[in-house]
């Protein structure tokens, strides 16, 4: 089915609404309030009353629709959408209702962002929906005549930004008054596919168990919500996008990690917790832990005595014992209900948000809240993977990264659940790999590959260049160069994962005009010289070396060359990927070092810096500038006096430090070609076990200044499976499971891992005779040793 997709669907001159399915069976049209199809941050609720004559597990729902929907049934939550696929292009969901006998009411809310972010892509929004009894009966559609009637929703229009990346904050008047029906317009979104990922877990954690009680804060959790319009900030991205790194860091102090790990020791809600209800006079607040950093919709039940408004902030750790949603990083961490009137009200959040803790406000009046919740929103195929060891630091770590990629993974391999929700090439590349380890299918990453495939275009980019994250909006034509060679690279071993040759080739005149780009800047060395726009090494200061000829940047792009030689029997750009790296190796190397950048002076050379940082290191071994062999000296300084433990040991004081993201986990990468279980044991608890502890999630620096839950951190667990356990490959495709002794000091390592629909055991113990494999496959699957 997704092959005939991209062959067909993709590429076909004929372009029909509905590709997949009969669009003859189809009787809904889509549709939206006339006059509000480019207005931003509207709502709307769309509702529907209809009958069902007897009991039944008969009935279901079709629905697609731009930006995000909720779906609940007869005051019921049912699901969240959409998931999210290239422009143009719209998945819809098929699910079954829990309808009762006679009436039943349908609403399904529907926002319309209308803005630039990185989170969902500026398109017309439109609902479609279709409610079916069996295979013919249709019980309710959308459409200028249909069943759906459209209100207004309570949510306030003009308010602040979320965050850059993403769209607006949460704000709503309550209960307010119901209008009249609005009239509505047929729209005719491009082309509506079936969804291509599986539904996300919409598990619901109550209550949350409080903390501490205290006054709200006079700091911008009471203030952000002014009510000024906010089209798109002028601020950059991240905090300094011209050097690419933060420009400050926040760190625990003692008193921090002590109360968050006390928190940590405590995190069960007692039955006492169930049956609380918390008295809030205005001023007050109470602060709850969700146990560990988690992903989903916040929200509560609020009785109000005396109207006035309520807040609800969150985060993901505390800052001076308290949550600061709105002080940590560029995000508006907050919802507002002003509530006008006595009575009881369900308030819940109708976007995902990313946190640990939540702390709930009263500004002004009286109210008593109780049933504070999270309904979860992340991937529910890889909860079946399991580890376990003798060392139970190490469980602690796979189970903080597991969570990682389970919040990053709902619908496009995102960076951050929380702040931007955005899907990055680069932290693609080693969120792939986990997404096989742990869900035993290729099905998100073909998803993640065709959203480079399907569009007949890129907004906003220059001829050739790919998308730094996708699908988002690019209006100021920003790119990162670096991002599109690394999509090469994991689009070959997404080959090798998937077997899925028709998204390659269908992939290869894109790739072919990106290779012309970069051919157009190369300088006469036949090295890549002055790299446009957001040029991106890693987070630290390697980043402001990457002017004039930035040498990682240059050894990247060796890779990508070899990558498009082997997709596509280029040798020719194998023989280009050999010119790069003997260049690289005449102009780079020190005789100690590699060096990271050379700059042209005035009388026209090129001229190093001088600067060497530890990650330029280890992308010349990484992508094979040098090797062991070639580089020995180097090579055993890295694997023995470099690592998380380097700044306490300050060796090497001149060569400045990795960050999280990418240089630590190349390290580990390289550590895992030379089969060092034991090492990759002991610096994986180095790197990530303080971030296990705080947050049960892995963070996207090696410090608690940015998003401190990212998607490619989650490939720690191919760390802990491949070398530790032991387990160096799944093949798919062959049915094949690879393994391999380890030099690793552990009694015993097991793992319960999904292969399909079905799963494998492999576990060993250590015995006076050696080590004891138990190995459980399913049928038709077989182990090798290496």
């Amino acid at each position: 089915m997704v092959r005939s997709f991209v062959m067909v669907a993709a590429f076909a001159a004929a372009v029909s609404f509905f590709c997949g399915c009969d669009e003859s069976e189809v009787v809904a049209k889509a549709v939206w309030p006339a006059g509000y199809e480019t207005e931003m941050n509207t709502q709307f609720d769309f509702v529907a009353d209809f009958d069902v004559p007897s009991e039944t597990n008969q009935v279901t729902l079709l629905v697609s629709g731009w930006y995000t929907y909720r779906v609940t049934l007869n005051d019921k939550f049912v699901i969240c959408g959409p998931a999210r696929t290239a422009k143009g292009w719209f998945f819809w969901d098929d699910v079954m209702l829990p309808v009762k006998k006679g009436n039943n009411r349908l609403k399904i809310e529907v926002a319309g962002y209308n803005c630039y972010n990185y989170y969902q892509m500026k398109q017309t929004p439109f609902l479609f929906a279709e409610v079916k009894m069996g295979k013919d009966k249709v019980l309710a559609r959308t459409g200028i005549d249909g069943d759906f009637k459209a209100y207004r929703s309570q949510r306030v229009q003009k308010v602040n930004r979320y965050s850059y990346q993403r769209t607006f904050a949460e704000v709503y008047r309550l209960p307010g008054k119901r209008g009249e029906a609005l009239a509505l317009r047929q729209v005719m979104p491009t082309r509506i596919i079936p969804r291509m990922v599986p539904m996300p877990d919409f598990e619901l954690s109550e209550p949350l168990k409080p903390i501490q009680f205290s006054r709200v804060k006079e700091d911008a959790n009471a203030k952000i919500i002014d009510y000024r319009w906010v089209l798109m900030p002028n601020d950059p991205q991240h905090r300094d996008e011209v050097n690419g790194w933060p420009t400050t860091e926040l760190e625990f102090n003692s008193a921090d990690l002590a109360q968050h790990l006390a928190y940590s020791d405590k995190r069960a809600a007692t039955a006492k917790d169930v049956a609380a209800a918390y008295k809030l006079k205005s001023g007050d607040s109470v602060t709850f832990d969700v146990g560990f950093n988690d992903t989903g919709f916040p929200g509560m039940t609020v009785k109000v005595a005396k109207p006035g408004r309520i807040v609800l902030t969150w985060d993901e750790i505390l800052l001076r014992g308290e949550v600061h949603g709105c002080e940590r990083y560029d995000s508006a961490n907050i919802i507002v209900w002003d509530l006008t009137e006595p009575g009881v009200y369900e308030l819940d959040a109708f976007e995902p948000y990313t946190m640990r803790y939540v702390e709930i406000g009263v500004l002004a009046g009286e109210m008593e809240v109780s049933r504070p919740r999270l309904r979860s929103y992340k991937n529910p195929t890889a909860k079946r993977a399991q580890f376990r060891a003798s060392d139970s630091d190490l469980e602690k770590i796979f189970v903080a990264a597991k969570e990682t990629f389970r919040q990053n993974a709902v619908d496009v391999y995102t960076d951050c659940p929380g702040r931007e929700r955005a899907g990055w090439n680069c932290d693609a590349y080693f969120t792939s790999k986990v997404s096989t380890l742990l869900t035993g299918n290729t099905d998100l990453e073909t998803a993640y590959e065709l959203l480079f495939a399907l569009p007949n275009e890129f907004d906003f980019l220059p001829e050739g260049m790919l998308p730094m994250c996708y699908p988002a909006d690019h209006p100021k034509g920003g790119f990162i160069p670096n991002w599109a060679m690394w999509f090469v690279i994991e689009t070959e071993e997404y080959l090798k994962r998937s077997g899925d040759r028709d998204t390659v080739d269908a992939l290869k005149p894109r790739f072919e005009k990106l290779v012309e780009f970069f051919y157009g800047l190369r300088n006469s060395d036949g090295l890549l010289e002055k790299l446009p726009s957001w040029v991106f090494v890693e987070w630290s200061f390697a980043n402001r070396l990457t002017q004039d000829v930035n040498y990682p940047s240059n050894m990247l792009w060796a890779g990508m060359l070899d990558a498009m030689a082997r997709l596509y029997g280029r040798k020719d750009l194998a023989e280009e990927a050999a010119r790069v790296r003997e260049t690289i190796r005449r102009q780079s190397w020190t005789g100690e070092w590699f060096c990271d950048n050379a700059v042209r002076g005035k009388d026209g050379t090129l001229k190093l810096s001088g600067e060497c940082t530890e990650t330029c290191q280890y992308y010349a071994f990484f992508f094979n500038v040098a090797d062991p062999k070639s580089h020995g000296d180097l090579y055993k300084r890295l694997l023995t006096s470099f690592g998380p433990g380097r700044k306490k040991t300050k060796l090497y004081p001149k060569i400045h430090f990795s960050n999280a993201f990418i240089g630590n986990y190349l390290r580990l990468c390289l550590l895992a070609r030379e089969n060092r279980g034991a090492q990759i044991l002991n610096e994986t608890k180095g790197y990530f076990k303080k971030m296990a502890d705080m947050t049960g999630t892995l963070w996207e620096h090696d410090n608690t200044s940015a998003s401190c839950n990212h998607g490619f951190a989650s490939y720690a667990t191919v760390f802990l499976i491949e070398n530790v356990l032991g387990v160096t490959n799944v093949d798919l495709q062959n049915k094949t499971v690879t393994l391999c002794e380890t030099d690793v000091d552990l009694e015993w390592c097991e793992a319960d891992l999904p292969v399909g629909s079905e799963m494998m055991y492999i576990g060993w113990r250590r015995t006076a005779d050696g080590r004891k494999w138990d190995i459980k496959l399913p049928k038709e699957w077989k182990s090798v040793y290496r």
